[in-house]
């Protein structure tokens, strides 16, 4: 019960992204595709327990 609803919802959302003209930053998706690193993202430097920043103790 309840995946004639799921389906619909799924179905709006596919017939909207298929008709809907989003404007794309086809710049930023370059960049990300080519796997160039986004400096807005890099926050992992302000995070003390984030994986590349665990000091263990002596």
């Amino acid at each position: 019960m309840g995946r004639g609803r799921s389906k619909a919802k799924q179905t709006k959302v596919a017939r909207d992204l298929k008709y809907s003209s989003h404007e794309m930053d086809l710049d930023r998706l370059a960049k990300e595709l080519h796997g160039e690193p986004d400096p807005a993202k890099d926050r992992d430097d302000d995070d003390p327990f984030a994986e590349g920043n665990y000091i263990p103790r002596a």
